[in-house]
């Protein structure tokens, strides 16, 4: 994913937030790495200071509490997430193709979370709304993309509604974690695999 620490400032994760200096969107990466790999339940304010060598009045600068730093950081994800799945299928031109492209590119931009950071969102109702509200925009996008692609005649006579319904439901599943419970696989995985069966599914 394209790194948000390449100016000397950036904006914040959302509108009228002021904008970052450098060191704190050092951080924010930072932290964002950390919360994939080992989750955020179980860290104090505290224990961040010391794991990132920063003054906790230099967290509190992120946000107000360890509660808000957590959706932050979660927001913080989401976003380069979306930007690094548009980027990666932008120069895909075919429609049949770009579908499934789409949907590798959700695997690859969710691959760095791992089981403890999906476990403590799943726990975590504000970041869970996040991450379900970008999984229904992910699902929005793959109906246009079908919807594209049966117009331009690159898609098999199947019927696109109900394809884009399928999709979406099992992108919603995997969003809610029902998918991981049921099968065992992470969102990823899930990701590509339902890659696949677009793929030899609908393609002609």
């Amino acid at each position: 994913m394209a790194s948000i620490t390449t100016a000397r400032t950036t904006a914040g994760d959302r509108p009228g937030q002021a904008a970052m200096t450098r060191r704190q969107a050092e951080l924010l990466d930072q932290l964002e790495a950390l919360f994939l790999a080992d989750g955020f339940a179980r860290f104090t304010l505290d224990d961040l200071a010391v794991r990132l060598r920063c003054s906790k009045s230099t967290l509190y600068t992120l946000a107000g509490s360890k509660e808000q730093l957590a959706l932050r950081v979660i927001r913080h994800f989401f976003r380069k997430a979306t930007v690094a799945v548009e980027a990666g299928t932008f120069t895909v031109k075919d429609p049949a193709l770009r579908v499934t492209a789409y949907l590798t590119a959700v695997a690859a931009a969710l691959a760095p979370a791992g089981p403890a950071f999906h476990r403590d969102l799943d726990s975590f109702p504000p970041g869970r709304e996040v991450y379900e509200r970008n999984t229904a925009l992910a699902a929005d996008r793959v109906r246009e993309l079908i919807a594209d692609g049966v117009a331009q005649g690159r898609f098999r006579e199947v019927h696109p509604t109900l394809v884009a319904d399928t999709v979406t439901m099992l992108m919603l599943r995997i969003g809610r974690g029902e998918t991981a419970r049921a099968t065992g696989l992470d969102d990823a995985t899930a990701y590509r695999e339902l890659a696949t069966l677009l793929l030899h599914g609908i393609t002609l």
